[in-house]
């Protein structure tokens, strides 16, 4: 791989994963929810989770979905009953100074888990690895395409955090974080819009 189109990736890498999207919105509500410490096993679960689907669909695990189109279906179905699931579950947490325990952060499990079945995280892993890594280069592209998301995912899901954190120091109020909570949830939803349509076509 030559330095510009390394520079490509690392540039593509970068922007899918701090533009907003399921996880992002997820760690930004745990941010305001749970707070930093208590979101940790979840943002190593999407800044290390993708990388490894990412690592295992460049190393041909694309091959078994062009086989049995079924499986994707499948997947497709899950995702986006499982999306439902968080967005209700974030709509309904509980503002952390009610002393309610309504809800959890996810787990580590529960977050990497999770990339096999957003629709983003699959748009973001094909097109890093059809576009910007080399065919010829074999599991060695996969490999430096997947290291690449670890040190991009490492910013963003702080970012994300962080900025949740930051929203609740402005949303002293309970009903206002509430209503950020479901706005959260309601966004999340119209995030498998895509995912939707193309099932139903």
């Amino acid at each position: 791989m030559t330095f510009d189109l390394y520079i490509a990736l690392l540039s593509f890498a970068f922007i899918s994963v701090i533009t907003p999207g399921p996880n992002n919105l997820m760690l930004m509500a745990s941010g305001l929810n749970f707070g930093w410490r208590r979101s940790i096993p979840h943002m190593l679960g999407v800044g290390l989770g993708f990388p490894l689907m990412l690592l295992l669909v460049g190393l041909g695990l694309m091959q078994v979905f062009v086989a049995y189109p079924i499986v994707r279906q499948i997947m497709t179905v899950c995702s986006i009953f499982y999306l439902l699931y968080l967005a209700w579950k974030i709509a309904n947490a509980a503002p952390a100074s009610s002393g309610a325990e309504v809800g959890k952060p996810l787990t580590l499990f529960q977050a990497t888990a999770f990339q096999w079945v957003n629709p983003k995280a699959w748009s973001m892993a094909l097109t890093a690895l059809s576009v910007y890594v080399p065919a010829d280069m074999g599991w060695h592209g996969a490999v430096l395409a997947a290291l690449t998301y670890v040190i991009c995912g490492i910013i963003s899901t702080n970012t994300w955090t962080l900025l949740g954190i930051q929203i609740k120091r402005l949303l002293r109020n309970d009903f206002y974080q509430r209503v950020f909570n479901w706005a959260c949830a309601s966004v999340l939803v119209l995030t498998l819009y895509p995912a939707v349509s193309d099932y139903l076509k």
